[in-house]
């Protein structure tokens, strides 16, 4: 059995921004969708404006979110990885078990 001791904050906090950028990506995904949608609904009322607004906003989206989930993210994963890091030094660290790869390479 090993255990761990420590984790790069850095590399941790680095991990968390791709992994909320993802998230991110598919946030602004589904909410460009939706805008989308209801752009085409107020260009069938004839409202002109507010539909392009909402095109704006859905194609913005898809950009946007990313962005800010991935600095989130960052931001995020240093706090954690650094309160991460003070929880395995008093806790003695964190029991992992690994298996040896029969993958020849």
């Amino acid at each position: 059995m090993m255990k761990l001791k420590r984790i790069g904050v850095v590399s941790f906090a680095k991990t968390v921004a791709v992994a909320y950028a993802l998230i991110g990506l598919l946030y602004g995904a589904f909410l460009s969708l939706f805008a989308l949608v209801g752009m085409g609904a107020m260009l069938a009322e004839e409202l002109g404006g507010a539909a392009g607004i909402s095109a704006l906003f859905g194609v913005g989206a898809i950009v946007l979110f990313p962005i800010m989930f991935g600095v989130m993210g960052f931001i995020g994963g240093l706090i954690g990885g650094f309160f991460y890091n003070l929880a395995l030094k008093y806790s003695g660290g964190l029991e992992m078990e690994f298996e040896k790869s029969t993958i020849a390479g």
